[in-house]
This record gives C-alpha cells, sequence and structure tokens, in this order.
C-alpha cells in the first residue's frame, strides 16, 4: 500500500474520556513511513476536518490493514462518519511548550506566553501529559501575582463574554471548596435575584470534592445551558445556575479541570485563575470569595487565608472585578447531605423553610447572601443581613428558585441511591470532631459526584453525644462495589468521627 494512501476510519467504541486516541497497526504503512510509534502525537486529516491524538498502537488482529481506528471523543471532535478516508500526519510544532518548559526551569511566564498555552490547550492540541505538566509546574505558589493575572486574562480571551445592557451591577459569588456540604449558591442565587439584583452564576463540576454547584443542580433541573439560554434565562428571572463547561466563556477551564480532578490537585494560581476568569466571562462586576479556615478544610492557616484573599482581591481588580474576600469557619462540615443528591435536599430545606432544614447551611447562605446584597446596596451587612432573611422566610426565595428551575427545563425527581449503609459509633462519647478532608474522601469512595445518589447523610454534629451504636452517618451508594470500597475506607479511617476522651467512632 502506497505511503500516501488514506486509511479507512474505523469506530472502535473506547471511551478514553476526554482524551483523543488513534489506533492504529504497528505493521500500518503510514506508522512506518511516519516514523510513529506508541504515544506518538499525531494529525488527523480530511478534507476541512482535523484532530490532534495520541497514538495507540494495537495487535493485527485489532484492525485490518488499511483501517484506522478512533476513541470515542476523537471521532465525535473530527466530526466525520464511519468509513471516511483519512491521512495521518506529523503535528506541527507547539512552540508554547517551549515556554512550558520555561516554567518548569524556574522562569516566569508573560500574558502572551499564557495567551499562547491556553490557546493551545482550548484547541485541544495538548496531551494530557502535557497539561499535567503546566498544572504541576504551577501548583503551589511558584506564580506570581502578575502571572496569575496574566493566567486569568488569557483564560477569558479564549473564549467568549456574556454583557448585560442595563445592568451596571452583575453579582456573583464563589467557594473555594474543602469544606463538604456547603452548598450555599444556590441559597444566594435565589435571595439576591428575588431581590432583584441579577446574578448569571455559572458553576464547574466538582475537582477534589463530592460534589460541585453544578453536580447539585444537575440532580434538579438541566444546567447544560447554551449561551443563549443562560440570556434567556437571566432575562426572564435575573438569574441561572448553570454548568459552565456547557458554554464556551472560559473552555480551557474545563479541560484543565479535567487533569485536576485525576492529580486530586488545586492549586493556588490556577484556583484564582481559574475562578475570575469565569466571573469575568459570565460578564459579572462583583463578587464574593468564601474562603473557608479549618484545621480539615483546604485552607488550613489564617496566615494562607490572608494571602489567597490578597491575591484574589489583586487579581479581581487588574481585571476590572471588584472581589470581597469571607474567611470564614472551615472546621466543620455544612448541612447534613454530602454528594449532589444530598445537598440538593438540604438546599430545598432551607427554601421550603422546613422545620428540621440545617441551621448551619441557612445562617451561612443568608451571611453570604447579605454581603452581596451590601455590595449591591451599601447599606451595611447588618441591614442587608435582614433583607436576606425576610425573602428567605416569606417564601419569595423558594417562588424565584422554582422560576429559575422551570426555565432552565423544569424540576427533575430526585433519586434515590440502591444501597444505604448505617455507619454506628462502636462507644459511647461526645463528638468532638469531624476531618472534613476524610469525610469528603469516603462521599467520593461511594461513588459521588458520579454516581448522583451516592454520597453521605450525617446524623450526628460536633457536640452531640453518642450512645454505643449510635448512628453517625448513613452511606449512600449506586454499586456494591463502590458500598464495600467505602467502607473498607472507613474501617481504616474511624477517626473521620472523634469523641471526647481522644477515642474515635
Amino acid at each position: 500500500m502506497d505511503a500516501n494512501s488514506p486509511l479507512v476510519l474505523v469506530d472502535m467504541g473506547i471511551d478514553t474520556h476526554q482524551e483523543p486516541v488513534v489506533y492504529m497497526r504497528g505493521d500500518c504503512h503510514v506508522c512506518r513511513s511516519e516514523g510513529f510509534s506508541a504515544s506518538s502525537r499525531v494529525l488527523v486529516k480530511a478534507g476541512g476536518h482535523a484532530l490532534i491524538a495520541s497514538l495507540n498502537v494495537v495487535d493485527d488482529r485489532v484492525l485490518a490493514p488499511g483501517e484506522v481506528g478512533l476513541s470515542k471523543v476523537a471521532l465525535a471532535r473530527l466530526g466525520l462518519p464511519v468509513g471516511s478516508p483519512v491521512s495521518i500526519a506529523h503535528v506541527p510544532v507547539l512552540n508554547s511548550l517551549g515556554a512550558v518548559r520555561k516554567k518548569i526551569y524556574g522562569h516566569g511566564l508573560s500574558e502572551a506566553e499564557f495567551t499562547e498555552i491556553i490557546g493551545d490547550i482550548s484547541a485541544h492540541r495538548y496531551s494530557d501529559i502535557a497539561i499535567a505538566s503546566f498544572l504541576s509546574v504551577c501548583a503551589g505558589s511558584r506564580m506570581s501575582l502578575d502571572e496569575i493575572t496574566g493566567l486569568t486574562r488569557a483564560m477569558v480571551a479564549c473564549g467568549q463574554r456574556l454583557s448585560w445592557p442595563g445592568h451596571e451591577r452583575v453579582f456573583d459569588k464563589h467557594c473555594i471548596g474543602g469544606l463538604p456540604g456547603n452548598r450555599t449558591t444556590p441559597l444566594l442565587v435565589a435571595i439576591v435575584t428575588a431581590a432583584g439584583y441579577p446574578m448569571p452564576k455559572t458553576s464547574s463540576r466538582a475537582i477534589t470534592s463530592p460534589a460541585g454547584t453544578a453536580d447539585t443542580m444537575e440532580t434538579l433541573c438541566n444546567v447544560n445551558l447554551q449561551l443563549a439560554d443562560i440570556q434567556r434565562v437571566v432575562t426572564e428571572t435575573g438569574g441561572c445556575l448553570a454548568w459552565g463547561g456547557a458554554v464556551n466563556l472560559s473552555p480551557a477551564d474545563d479541560l484543565l479541570i479535567r487533569i485536576e480532578r485525576a492529580l486530586d490537585l488545586d492549586g493556588e494560581g490556577q484556583l484564582i485563575a481559574s475562578v475570575l476568569s469565569k466571573k469575568i466571562a459570565a460578564g459579572s462586576t462583583h463578587a464574593i470569595i468564601d474562603i473557608p479556615v479549618g484545621p480539615t478544610a483546604k485552607v488550613r492557616t489564617r496566615p494562607a487565608a490572608d494571602r489567597l484573599a490578597g491575591l484574589f482581591t489583586q487579581v479581581g481588580e487588574a481585571c476590572g472585578l471588584h472581589i470581597r474576600c469571607l474567611l470564614t469557619d472551615g472546621s466543620l462540615p455544612i448541612g447534613e447531605g454530602i454528594g449532589p443528591v444530598q445537598e440538593a435536599r438540604d438546599l430545598l430545606a432551607v427554601l421550603q423553610r422546613k422545620v428540621d432544614a440545617p441551621a448551619d447551611l441557612r445562617e451561612r447562605a443568608l451571611w453570604l447572601a447579605a454581603n452581596l446584597l451590601d455590595l449591591a446596596e451599601d447599606c451595611g451587612v447588618s441591614a442587608a443581613l435582614h433583607k436576606a432573611t425576610a425573602l428567605l422566610d416569606s417564601g419569595q426565595a423558594l417562588a424565584q428558585f422554582e422560576r429559575i428551575l422551570n426555565a432552565q427545563g423544569g424540576r427533575k425527581s430526585l433519586p434515590d441511591a440502591a444501597f444505604e449503609v448505617v455507619i454506628s459509633s462502636p462507644a459511647a462519647g461526645r463528638l468532638t470532631a469531624i476531618d472534613c478532608r476524610k469525610l469528603a474522601r469516603l462521599a467520593k469512595l461511594a461513588g459521588a459526584p458520579f454516581s448522583a445518589a451516592a454520597g453521605l447523610r450525617l446524623h450526628a454534629r460536633v457536640g452531640d453525644t453518642l450512645e454505643a451504636g449510635g448512628a453517625l452517618c448513613s452511606l449512600y451508594s449506586d454499586s456494591r462495589g463502590e458500598r464495600d470500597y467505602a467502607l473498607d475506607y472507613y474501617q481504616s479511617n474511624a477517626d473521620i468521627f472523634q469523641l471526647g476522651g481522644g477515642g474515635h467512632a
């Protein structure tokens, strides 16, 4: 077969998540003539269609001579039907990888270099390994203020931006995470928009937690809104609760988050750039940043929180965004549910003013909402808190939340998990502490957030006195394997729940 002969496209039926993969025989004429080997980056072309992917070499029995296979995501991105003739070539040199290597060797990067890197990542030109290298070398405190600002602007520049004519101030909120069950954002959107202020909220899915706002809201309504949908919903209701990855506002962000999740990494500079780029792209002008601080939270000390708050504020100012950072108590989980469905049950209970609604979730949401209303009205947090409370207690916030759900396609019914196990205290005592990190890990091992109904529901809070056999929490899972895996983890980490006297549950 001639080295220039096209190959015939085959669907391999393999889910490689978001990493495009090409499959070729080791004796393929193209492999031999071009010198390709396993893990090579190759360019798949046909007419006006092109795709960069990683090469996997397969046995002769997997593909017939003259065939080239694509993974599911590669086939979708290429946009050609099975059986189409395609050619395979070397990938053009990516100059931005030189900037990544420059950073690896300890040198700072300019905004132009970040723009080139983010542009190539957004265009799917980077392999997962290259993205992981970029994220790793930017993690910790390896980025200067100028670099974080440059990365933020680069992430905004690579996508589209929303604008809201007629609104001088547009509001937003973000929590940096690390606190299980802290699902305040939907409550804030309901309260603030009920007060008449625009809040077009786009959120990420979970990175290192058992649920993100988008994961929780997806159990209640459609969050995969396109730009036109977001504009329609906000025009109709004043706010929205959408998944940011469904729109082209900061397209590199979800590509980076996918690798961060795999690395269990949430670096300081990338965190700030991720959060603020989405706020700016959504057209927000004012935002609050919730920074929980606690011994097992993401941010563990006051100095670390002060540093992060300072960076958020300075980068926001440099990008034309007014930021108010709030350092909050991160010593305990918030609410009773952990995982998408369980957290949805909590926020609905607060909106519906149920007597058994989690008081800590209600109080935290009201205080955060008061800060947003203070930004809007400059009335002082105390007066704003009174207004937020009235909006919630009168049912106006619930009615507004239902309007947003209806505008986003209508409210869904919450699913139940296939398996439930009650975890009990083996001894009597007073519950003195809960390890937030390990608690979140337990919920993730049970299947959250990928199984929406998976997670935990707390039955005991710090300060409660328990009898031996008293319920600590219920663990929910949709598979026996995940249930057993989570329970094995708990047996090795029973110090998640600390009892008075130095023991653990």
